[in-house]
């Protein structure tokens, strides 16, 4: 099983859960199950995560092997998945979405279309590790776990891959 690592998970934890400076082990086991394969994440995350300079940007340079990073264009473009994923969102506009939150969900700023399109290449081996939680009524925001639903993709939040993996702190 890979478990890829939605944006949230870092910007969260860094910035109101497990700061950097005060909960080590948190960011230690991060480290750990990046650097034994467990956890990766796409490029369209590091590019979410690289936009500030700030000291969460710093910690993922200095602690994250490079693999951790995965290029997810050279799955996902020749698969179709994300024509599909897109194709999905374009289909609920006004049902429930409103086209800002199709354009948004869409951007190539945002990772959650192409986070999905890569878990969707390989749902029997892809669980996505968000903080969102499903909101399938929501008009202006697209949230990962209601398209999870929608493709049958296994999601979860930190606590329950850190459970499933049985690590404590």
């Amino acid at each position: 099983m890979i478990y890829l690592l939605d944006s949230n998970i870092f910007i969260q934890a860094h910035r109101a859960y497990y700061p950097l400076d005060v909960v080590l082990s948190f960011w230690e086991t991060i480290k750990e199950l990046a650097n034994q394969g467990v956890i990766y994440t796409i490029n369209y995350v590091k590019n979410e995560i690289y936009r500030n300079e700030d000291e969460l940007k710093n910690w993922c340079e200095n602690n994250l092997p490079s693999e951790f990073f995965i290029n997810a264009d050279e799955e996902i473009f020749p698969n179709n998945t994300y024509v599909d994923v897109i194709n999905w969102a374009v289909s609920k506009i006004k049902n429930p979405y409103s086209e800002k939150a199709v354009n948004q969900f869409s951007s190539t700023e945002v990772a959650d279309s192409f986070l999905i399109a890569y878990a969707l290449v390989d749902i029997d081996e892809r669980v996505i590790i968000t903080q969102e939680t499903p909101a399938p009524n929501a008009k202006h925001r697209i949230k990962i776990p209601d398209v999870c639903n929608a493709f049958n993709i296994r999601y979860m939040n930190i606590m329950d891959m850190f459970r499933e993996l049985k690590v404590t702190f």
